[in-house]
């Protein structure tokens, strides 16, 4: 049975460890995505797995309880916003691993200009310069729901704070480059 207070393996690997095409696809997720390692990439298939898995039973079930169930899916997938308002059943079946890592916390910030990229917005959760909903969130796996996205921001004592209209100027409007300072003798190979 295991020890509880071990923590238990929450995703699979790949059966074949050598697909140059799962291999490719997986380097361009991890690149995309400002990734640690694989392992990230095989947790949210691992999640995606276990939605499409209980979304096919609940396909071929029609007692109360599979509505129930049918129900509580997809409200947790549309609070999430991986999936849209009207969406049915059927619609998670077609659900992609981007999807759902379009939906962490390290996407959010970058999406929402926090941070000019994935890298970037990755050491600024871990270092605890985000908050979510007030709260200080270190994560950057975090999953965050549709109505918790409004409120992803800095941390009221991080340094970045106010710095998103720099941003945007430098971004929009690159500064000139500066003309370097003539030498005076003496400076020249540190004499």
């Amino acid at each position: 049975m295991g020890d509880p207070k071990k923590k238990k393996k929450r995703y699979m690997t790949p059966t074949h460890p050598w697909q140059k095409d799962r291999i490719d696809d997986e380097k361009e997720l991890k690149r995309k995505y400002g990734l640690k390692n694989k392992k990230e990439i095989w947790k949210a298939q691992s999640l995606l797995r276990n939605m499409r898995g209980q979304a096919r039973t609940l396909l071929g079930t029609h007692t109360q309880q599979a509505e129930k169930e049918t129900e509580d899916l997809l409200g947790r997938l549309k609070r999430l916003s991986i999936l849209k308002e009207e969406a049915e059943l059927d619609d998670v079946l077609a659900l992609t691993i981007q999807d759902v890592l379009d939906r962490r916390l390290q996407s959010v910030v970058v999406r929402k200009g926090l941070a000019l990229n994935m890298r970037q917005a990755r050491q600024m959760i871990s270092h605890g310069h985000v908050v979510v909903d007030g709260r200080r969130v270190s994560i950057p796996s975090y999953m965050v729901s549709a109505l918790e996205e409004e409120t992803v921001a800095y941390s009221p004592s991080s340094p970045f704070v106010g710095r998103e209209l720099r941003q945007q100027r430098t971004m929009e409007a690159p500064a000139a480059p500066a003309e370097e300072a003539p030498v005076k003798e003496g400076e020249q190979h540190g004499e």
